[in-house]
């Protein structure tokens, strides 16, 4: 026999990553009384920053797109974050196991080695035309179809692929939508993304602040296991037998982990079963130099790679200390041997930063960390993405990653938590806050 909650919460947020904390604070500033659980004793998922020897190690590389839906909204809370983004000198493409210049400006394109003249050509025109294409001519193209229609140079395919598969941190070219690939281009090619001092943690430790001034009840070591519903929504039911009763309810997480608290919701398990998911292998390494000072960037052209001195720009190592994320974008399609993916970023960090093995003050591998819930592709386009409102059951609302028709990553998180928490508030006139 489970025991019901003495004090029922209207609105019930599931999970305390950043989409969820965000709804959270938005509903609570609204009036509206707000519980959150999250099954984990730490909140932020994937944005936690863990501090190791006077280093800040993110989950794998982080960005902050200047331009994107996220910071909008951070700012419109109220929410601002220091750091600064990657410098253009230093970075270098890599390609045949060989450095060459990163095209970034008009002088890097007409020295770099990785083109010849017809190829940089057709990059200098193509950069000239990128800002002005409107995404959306390119609807129902994947990303190579689009690349071998508009392009010539298959080094000049191979480098605009490289960039798309960097900005949108996806490595399916045959899967991906195309006008989804240049939107993301366009907003990394007009306003970069800020690496943050101290990690992606401020803006955890940021959005708790913030929740806990707007009366948001943050609950964190409390596992929800099942949303209750009948014909209405009922409430949820906690590991330990609990339940609390609720007005609405966002589930802030993966697709399928929303479909396992909703077993009957035939929405919820068609979007777990078409998600898929878009995974990197990651070295996070903490050095006490950095042996190559003028190389903090690197992308694999011919190879799925990503090498990145962030602490070159934000403040996330001691004086005089590095901190670098190498990773390799993972086919979704195709299973990666773990051991032969770190060797392989191994083998970049002896390319670019030679020296690095006799400077190493820590290290962690993460074999395949989630950076997307579901990739956006060709058929389906931002359009085709699921949510915020589940449909079958009134007051049941998803966010995250992969709801909503706004942005990747973080910028589709956050939109969709707002969006979903605009949702409820819409729906019922604002309350006043619980004394």
């Amino acid at each position: 026999m489970t025991q019901t909650s003495k004090i029922s919460a209207p609105i019930v947020v599931v999970g305390g990553g950043l989409a969820g904390l965000t709804a959270a604070v938005i509903l609570g500033r609204a009036g509206r009384r707000v519980v959150l659980y999250e099954k984990a004793k730490a909140l932020g998922g994937r944005a936690q920053t863990q501090g190791r020897a006077g280093y800040r190690f993110n989950i794998g590389p982080h960005a902050l797109y200047r331009g994107g839906a996220a910071r909008r909204i951070f700012a419109e809370m109220g929410l601002s974050f220091a750091g600064a983004a990657p410098r253009p000198a230093g970075g270098f493409a890599v390609s045949g196991g060989r450095k060459h210049a990163l095209p970034g400006g008009f002088v890097s394109l007409l020295t770099t080695s990785l083109l010849r003249l017809p190829g940089k050509i057709e990059l200098a025109r193509l950069m000239g035309t990128l800002p002005k294409l409107r995404p959306s001519a390119a609807e129902g193209l994947t990303l190579r179809q689009w690349t071998e229609q508009q392009l010539r140079q298959p080094n000049v395919r191979a480098l605009v692929q490289a960039l798309a598969r960097l900005s949108t941190y996806t490595n399916a070219p045959d899967r991906l939508s195309a006008s989804v690939a240049l939107e993301q281009l366009q907003l990394a090619l007009s306003q970069n993304v800020d690496y943050l001092d101290g990690g992606w943690q401020v803006m955890v430790d940021a959005l708790r602040h913030a929740a806990d001034a707007a009366g948001v009840r943050v609950e964190s070591g409390r596992r929800v296991v099942a949303v209750e519903h009948d014909d209405a929504l009922r409430g949820v039911r906690l590991a330990d037998g609990e339940t609390a009763a609720a007005e609405a309810v966002i589930l802030a997480m993966a697709p399928d982990e929303a479909a396992e608290l909703m077993p009957g919701s035939a929405s919820l398990r068609a979007w777990a079963q078409a998600a898929l998911p878009i995974q990197a292998a990651c070295l996070d390494l903490a050095l006490s130099s950095l042996p190559q000072p003028r190389a903090t960037f690197a992308l694999g052209i011919d190879a799925p790679l990503y090498l990145s001195v962030h602490s070159a720009v934000a403040k996330l190592a001691p004086q005089g200390g590095a901190l670098i994320h190498v990773a390799k974008y993972l086919d979704p399609t195709t299973a990666s041997a773990a051991k032969d993916d770190e060797a392989e970023l191994e083998r970049l960090m002896d390319l670019v930063q030679s020296g690095w093995r006799q400077v190493v003050v820590d290290r962690r591998f993460l074999p395949s960390m989630t950076v997307s819930h579901a990739l956006v592709e060709a058929k389906r386009g931002f359009a085709g993405r699921p949510g915020p409102a589940v449909p079958g059951i009134a007051g049941v609302l998803v966010a995250g990653d992969w709801v909503g028709s706004q942005g990747l990553l973080l910028d589709a998180s956050i939109a969709s938590a707002k969006q979903a928490a605009e949702r409820l508030l819409a729906a019922a006139p604002a309350q006043a806050a619980a004394a």
